[in-house]
């Protein structure tokens, strides 16, 4: 019998990454990301430091300039900025509110203003709060991100066939995303079949509003915010005909 499969939303070039560990742990991937992105090139002014919010916004980095140190949200990012060469990078625990801290903690608003590297539309409350905190946030569009136009063949395929047991969701966006593509898709009804495997609380309510009225057939959240926790619940298959069985799940 086939493997059972997990559906992939995350979009490339993450997205086939995160699709090689599925695969790792004994499940079938089947890719299906919620978004597109398109890099954009950016100037990086004067500043004292330049956040990072997304791995998204890392891989858009122009080369390194010297002495301009990086705090990014988790350690996933501070990797992917360093392989660029941005080798004065630190860490957050995986949270704007975390990288926040992180920054009220190591940095002084009178040292001059941040710089903060992000998609088209995100990251607004993060500069607010820094705002609030007293420094000047300067916000640069690294990347765009804009939905995918529909489900790849055959990903609807195995969601009509019912060979999908789960579904990754790495942000509340692509679970609005992805719930639009089911549905543009005829696929709606599939939904409390499938168990949600979400990056975080927030995404897990996003991935709950989304889908309703119809409800997914469980909701299971990462205990922290990145994707080796998220798999860690997925856990590997008993069986290639067994539901979705992970060692850990919360509601959101």
């Amino acid at each position: 019998m086939p493997r059972p499969a997990v559906l992939v939303t995350r979009p490339e070039p993450g997205g086939s990454e995160t699709a090689a560990r599925v695969a790792a742990l004994g499940w079938q991937p089947v890719l299906a990301p919620a978004l597109v992105l398109a890099p954009r090139a950016f100037v990086i002014p004067a500043c004292q430091a330049l956040l990072l919010t997304s791995r998204a916004a890392a891989r858009a980095l122009p080369p390194p300039v010297p002495g301009l140190p990086v705090l990014a949200v988790g350690e996933a990012t501070a990797a992917e900025a360093r392989a660029r060469g941005w080798n004065d990078c630190r860490a957050a625990d995986g949270t704007a509110e975390s990288l926040a801290a992180l920054v009220a903690a190591t940095l002084d608003p009178r040292d001059g203003p941040l710089l903060l590297a992000v998609g088209e539309g995100y990251s607004l409350d993060l500069a607010a709060t820094l705002r609030a905190r007293g420094f000047r946030v300067i916000r640069r569009i690294a990347y765009a991100a804009a939905p995918a136009d529909r489900l790849p063949e055959a990903a609807r395929q195995a969601l009509a066939a019912g060979q999908v047991a789960g579904i990754l969701f790495h942000s509340p966006r692509s679970a609005r995303c992805a719930m639009n593509l089911l549905r543009a898709a005829g696929l709606a009804d599939v939904a409390p079949r499938l168990e949600v495997f979400a990056i975080s609380r927030r995404v897990a309510q996003a991935a709950v509003a989304a889908a309703s009225p119809l409800a997914w057939r469980a909701v299971h959240v990462a205990e922290r915010p990145e994707e080796q926790a998220t798999l860690a619940l997925l856990g590997r298959p008993r069986d290639a005909g067994a539901p979705v069985s992970p060692s850990r799940s919360g509601e959101p």
